[in-house]
């Protein structure tokens, strides 16, 4: 312990914020002008492969394979470590900064949707796909889509950072919200014990935005974290998660807008179907 007692009003000392420390404000608004480019497609979506990010590029090549055809889209980089989400072309999209944001132009007049699970929401909606369409069902699903939207926070900006990316490690911040996180796998656990699917029988975007942030927790994708975690003890979650990684769609999702980790699934920018087998970081490379 610090002993560290809060003044009266708190003020911003950059030099406090760990790994993010340069692109961590307590404003918003623009920094830079800097307009978005726009492709060819009916959907413009400005992201990087965070799960956030990763939830509705899975999305968009979930509902290409389906067929529909309409849900075509380019995706444009946003390097949030270099501040593009400060650009003031980005900005008006999202005003809270943040990826991923979506640009419809699919109808007569553009349409921004921001916050992950609003754009899932605005998607399913427009194809009728991956929600149920009785209100029961289409209830279960949104309770467990802003349950997800809700818990993340404690599982990405908790036990995350203060596990993964603080400068310091400390003791009682990471027991905390290790605490909260292994609750919200139990929950999970609990519900795919009774169920194929977070919702019920059918997959949907319930499944989507919780498998980018718990499933990939799970599969030991998150945090170095999930022998800390014992994610092995969750058998309902890992066998659920498996099955939604092998999905191809879910696999090509997972690569979109990627610019870390193995080269072969880096496709920073998607402007075509193609792109998977002649853009990729490896094959750039070569």
């Amino acid at each position: 312990m610090t002993g560290y007692t809060p003044p009266k009003v708190w003020t911003w000392d950059q030099a406090n914020g760990g790994q993010f420390a340069n692109i961590n404000r307590p404003i918003a608004g623009a920094t830079q002008e800097k307009a978005l480019p726009v492709g060819k497609h009916p959907f413009q979506l400005y992201s990087l492969a965070t799960p956030n990010g990763v939830k509705v590029t899975v999305m968009l090549e979930e509902l290409l394979a389906a067929g529909h055809t309409g849900a075509e889209y380019d995706a444009w980089l946003i390097k949030i470590g270099d501040g593009d989400q400060f650009g003031s072309g980005f900005v008006e999209v999202n005003p809270n900064s943040k990826i991923p944001a979506l640009m419809d132009r699919s109808g007569a007049a553009p349409v921004r949707v921001f916050e992950s699970g609003s754009i899932l929401l605005h998607l399913a909606e427009k194809f009728g796909a991956f929600i149920p369409t009785d209100p029961a069902g289409r209830a279960e699903c949104l309770n467990w889509l802003f349950w997800q939207m809700g818990s993340a926070p404690y599982l990405g900006g908790g036990f995350g950072h203060f596990y993964a990316y603080a400068p310091e490690k400390f003791e009682y911040p990471i027991n905390r919200f290790a605490m909260e996180t292994k609750r919200q796998l139990d929950v999970l656990d609990r519900q795919l014990a009774e169920h194929d699917y977070i919702a019920g029988a059918e997959y949907s975007i319930a499944d989507m935005a919780i498998w980018a942030w718990y499933g990939q927790l799970v599969l030991g994708r998150q945090y170095g974290a999930a022998e800390f975690l014992d994610v092995a003890s969750y058998k309902n979650v890992v066998e659920w998660a498996g099955r939604i990684d092998a999905r191809p769609a879910v696999l090509r999702g997972r690569m979109v807008n990627r610019a870390f980790g193995e080269p072969e699934m880096q496709l920073h920018e998607r402007h075509d179907a193609g792109d998977f087998d002649t853009q990729t970081q490896d094959k750039i490379a070569t």
